[in-house]
C-alpha cells in the first residue's frame, strides 16, 4: 500500500476485521492499512514502511501479540517503528512484557476512542519527528561530505601546482616523481597498508624534493661532484621543504612535510639532516627512501649515467638494513613485476648506457 505524500500511515492488525477501531482512527486523517491475521503479520509487514504499528490482541491473546512485537522488532525497517498493543483482559499485568519485547505503549480492553485517538495521535507525532531528525541528519552529513570531497580536491589541486613548481626548475622532475609515486604505491601495498594509504603517500611523495626549488642552478644542475660547501647547501633541501609545508592545516600536505623532511634518513641513522635511525623515521620517510633511490639510479643526470633497473635493484638489496629498512626493499622486491610494467610506461628520459 503506497502512503500518499504527507499523509501518515497506520498499520493496523487484528486477528478479524475490526471497523470500530478504524472508525476510531478516522478523525486523526491518517491513511490506514488493515492486516487480518497475526500469525501472518510478520511476512506482510516485512516490506510494508508505516509510521505506526497498531497491534490488536484482543481476541487471539496477548502472547500473540507479544511474540508478533518481538518479530517485527527484528526487521531492521521496524526496528524503531511505534508499536502500540491493544490487548484484553489486565493490561497492568502484560505491560512489562510488552514494552520488554518493543511495544511503545499498551492499552487494554475496553478501548476508548478518545484515549486511543490522543495516545495514536502522541506516538505519531514522535514518529514524525525522528523522521524529520534522521532527514536532517542524512542532509547534515551529504552536505559534511561533500565539504570534505571539495577539501580534498583542492588539497590534490595544491599539490599539483607545487609539482608544477618543482618542473620549472627540472624538466625531467614531472617525470621522476611519477615514477617515485608509483614505486612508493607498490611498496606501501607490498607492506600490507590500504589502498588509500598508499594513494596518499603517493600523493604527498611528489613534494619530497619541493625543497630544491631554494638551491641555486649553479648546484642542482652542476655536470661534476659537489664541493663540500655545496653538498651541505644541497642537504638543506630537506629541511627546507619542511618549512614550506609543515605549517598547514591539510593533512596532505603535513605528510608530505615528513616525506620532505625524512626522506634522506637511513636505517643505520647515518643520514641527514636529524641522522634518525631505525623506525624513529617515519615509515612514509622509508618508503619515499627507497623508491627516490631505485628512481635516481635508474635516470640519467647531468652527473652520472643511467642504471639498469636490475643494478639498482642489487644496490636496493646490498643497502637492506644499512640505507634502507629492510622491510621496504622486500616489499618492493614483492612487486618487481609491477616496478618494470611502471618503468615500461614511464621510462627516465635516457636509457642506461
Amino acid at each position: 500500500m503506497a502512503r500518499e505524500a504527507g499523509t501518515a500511515l497506520i498499520v493496523l492488525v487484528a486477528g478479524s476485521a475490526h471497523l470500530p477501531l478504524i472508525q476510531a482512527l478516522a478523525p486523526l486523517g491518517c491513511a490506514t492499512h488493515l492486516v487480518l491475521g497475526l500469525a501472518d503479520a510478520t511476512d506482510a509487514l516485512r516490506n510494508q514502511p508505516c509510521d505506526l504499528i497498531l497491534i490488536e490482541a484482543f481476541e487471539a491473546g496477548h502472547r500473540d501479540g507479544i511474540d508478533l512485537i518481538a518479530a517485527l522488532r527484528a526487521i531492521p525497517e521496524h526496528a524503531r517503528t511505534p508499536i502500540l498493543m491493544l490487548a484484553g483482559g489486565d493490561g497492568a499485568a502484560i505491560r512489562p512484557e510488552a514494552i520488554a519485547v518493543g511495544a511503545n505503549d499498551i492499552m487494554a480492553h475496553p478501548i476508548e476512542p478518545l484515549d486511543l485517538m490522543t495516545r495514536v495521535g502522541n506516538l505519531l507525532e514522535l514518529a514524525l519527528a525522528r523522521r524529520t531528525a534522521e532527514q536532517q541528519t542524512r542532509a547534515m552529513t551529504q552536505t559534511v561530505e561533500r565539504a570534505v570531497a571539495e577539501a580534498a580536491a583542492r588539497e590534490r589541486e595544491i599539490i599539483r601546482r607545487l609539482m608544477l613548481a618543482a618542473e620549472f626548475r627540472d624538466d625531467q622532475a614531472g617525470d621522476h616523481l611519477t615514477r617515485v609515486a608509483g614505486c612508493t604505491i607498490a611498496i606501501a601495498e607490498g607492506l600490507g597498508l590500504t589502498e588509500q594509504e598508499a594513494n596518499d603517500i603517493a600523493l604527498a611523495s611528489t613534494m619530497h624534493d619541493i625543497g630544491k626549488i631554494s638551491i641555486p642552478d649553479t648546484i642542482l644542475m652542476k655536470p661534476g661532484a659537489l664541493s663540500d660547501a655545496e653538498r651541505e647547501e644541497m642537504n638543506q633541501h630537506a629541511l627546507r621543504g619542511y618549512r614550506m609545508l609543515n605549517d598547514s592545516p591539510s593533512r596532505l600536505l603535513q605528510l608530505a612535510s615528513d616525506i620532505a623532511l625524512t626522506h634522506h634518513e637511513r636505517w643505520d641513522g647515518q643520514g641527514y639532516p636529524q641522522g634518525l635511525r631505525g623506525t624513529e623515521i617515519p615509515l612514509a620517510g622509508r618508503i619515499i627512501a627507497v623508491a627516490d633511490v631505485f628512481d635516481a639510479l635508474i635516470s640519467e643526470r647531468v652527473y652520472k649515467k643511467a642504471w639498469p633497473p636490475e643494478h639498482a635493484l642489487r644496490h636496493l638489496e646490498a643497502h637492506a638494513g644499512s640505507h634502507f629498512d629492510p622491510d621496504c626493499v622486500a616489499a618492493f622486491v614483492s612487486r618487481w613485476s609491477d616496478i618494470l610494467v611502471l618503468i615500461t610506461e614511464h621510462p627516465p628520459e635516457t636509457e642506461a648506457a
